[in-house]
């Protein structure tokens, strides 16, 4: 009877952890600074890393409906930004309950930064930095 306690438990809390360690689907990435919805970005897995692609972008009427990235770096350069990979190379740490060692795209200024992504709830924090400075969004869960 212990030993089936003991078992349940430890399912239980490895099950918990999954859940807290879970990024992947669709999310609506929330502008930090204006509160509005930007795009939705969908984080899926590959070869046991996260990788991130926009399949949506929210723009004003008299925006261009379609971008390319004019201003990304190396293989984002000229691509649409409906598709294009802004998160690459994310590996769990499971010490931590969060994704890193991998970089973020910024599709509007074309800058990469380091990232780190986490769950609390049911949002994702998705952090960009460099060095000591850092901005940290809160993405919510797509339909």
């Amino acid at each position: 009877m212990k030993k089936a306690f003991i078992l349940l438990l430890l399912l239980s809390i490895q099950f918990s952890l999954l859940a807290q360690t879970d990024i992947f689907g669709k999310w609506k990435t929330i502008d930090d600074e204006t509160g509005k919805v930007k795009s939705i970005v969908e984080i899926y897995q590959k070869d046991g890393k996260a990788y991130g692609k926009v399949v949506k972008i929210f723009r004003a009427a008299g925006e261009e409906q379609d971008p390319i990235c004019e201003v990304c770096p190396g293989d984002r350069k000229n691509k649409k930004i409906i598709g294009l990979e802004i998160i690459r190379g994310m590996e769990l740490d499971k010490a931590d309950n969060e994704w890193d060692d991998g970089e973020i795209l910024d599709p509007q200024s074309g800058k990469i930064y380091d990232c780190v992504i986490w769950k609390e709830g049911d949002k994702l924090k998705v952090r960009g930095y460099v060095a000591f400075f850092y901005r940290t969004q809160t993405w919510e869960k797509a339909d």
